[in-house]
């Protein structure tokens, strides 16, 4: 058995699918989720795709005495992930307060908490929101692209996480960093026992074709159709949520086993292509056979129009690659979907 990890937010999209690559890569997993928005029985689905049951602690990262028991009951946690936080860019604008109390006080937890223990390393969950809208010279996006100021509270909470978690190990903080800033993750784990599940409406597209697809919801709405791109809608680099799972285990090893590479390290985790809404919903229908009942809508404050990754970095350095076309990624998400009726979830 390698080392222990923690995988704060396991429950989530990522977090799950994430937990499911590092036991299959040999990791022993904890994780630690609120259950803000998902579900304890993802539990059961990850034991079933893997054969072992990940610990779990009910805790809101937050929560500073919480978290400091988690540690101390598994007192051998080598390394972290941290998935948890609040996601939706739109809700963001309504709610700047609760995001920035979540999303940098649940980091500064961890960081205190990391020497205290003995962790050596954190992968964190970064985002190219941090990019804002990229000038054409940049795109597709290099981690080199300049920071721009955040079109979101949402945006803004990675930008300061990830100068909190530089300036930390600045300091002279005996830890390691990997600074995961990822793309459009969709798709769900080809078992289709986990998946894409969040509380309430979906803020996220690809939840909300599948669920007008299957009739939860009545209609998409396609958010502005009058961008500068081809077809006028939002151009973003959709990556197979299993392929992203599988960079964080890529990274998680070479913060612990490799002593020879910086204390901080930042790589853009995507396809290298740019799509459009439009062709998403399209893509789907052609790759399922099902029609989408959607319609055109204003633009949503906060979208950015158009950005896509370069991955040179990651697939260089990490030796990661995202694999998986999108026409398969978006039947895994359809075969999930078909699932939760099957299982009488929606």
């Amino acid at each position: 058995m390698k080392q222990t990890i923690l995988v704060t937010g396991g429950t989530g999209f990522i977090g799950s699918h994430t937990t499911v690559e590092l036991q299959q890569a040999g990791y022993n997993v904890v994780i630690v989720d609120n259950l803000s928005n998902s579900k304890a029985d993802v539990i059961d689905g990850i034991e079933k795709i893997t054969g072992i049951r990940p610990h779990f602690e009910q805790v809101d990262c937050c929560d500073m005495d919480a978290m400091d028991n988690v540690f101390a009951k598994y007192n051998n946690i080598k390394g972290i992930i941290h998935f948890a936080a609040s996601k939706a860019v739109g809700e963001s604008v309504e709610k700047p307060l609760l995001y920035y109390r979540n999303n940098i006080t649940s980091l500064l937890n961890l960081l205190e908490l990391m020497p205290k223990y003995g962790v050596k390393g954190i992968i964190f969950s970064s985002s190219c929101t941090v990019y804002g809208q990229p000038s054409a010279e940049h795109l597709p996006v290099t981690e080199d692209a300049p920071i721009q100021k955040a079109l979101s509270p949402y945006g803004n909470t990675k930008q300061v996480n990830e100068e909190i978690i530089q300036d930390f190990i600045h300091s002279g903080a005996p830890i390691k960093s990997i600074l995961l800033r990822y793309f459009n993750p969709i798709g769900a784990h080809p078992s289709a026992l986990i998946g894409e599940l969040p509380n309430g409406v979906p803020m996220n597209l690809i939840p909300f074709v599948t669920q007008t697809a299957i009739g939860v919801r009545g209609q998409l709405k396609i958010f502005g159709n009058d961008y500068n791109t081809p077809d006028g809608t939002c151009i973003r680099d959709y990556i197979y949520v299993v392929d992203l799972a599988k960079a964080h285990v890529k990274a998680m090893a070479r913060v612990l086993d490799n002593d020879d590479t910086d204390a901080v390290e930042t790589f853009n985790v995507g396809t290298g292509r740019g799509v459009s809404t439009l062709e998403v919903v399209e893509g789907f229908e052609k790759a399922t056979g099902v029609k989408v009942n959607w319609t055109y809508a204003p633009r949503r404050e906060g979208d950015i129009e158009k950005v896509w990754a370069d991955p040179k970095k990651a697939n260089e350095v990490l030796g990661w690659k995202a694999e998986t076309s999108l026409e398969d990624t978006l039947r895994s998400a359809w075969k999930w979907q078909l699932k939760l009726r099957e299982d009488g979830v929606q």
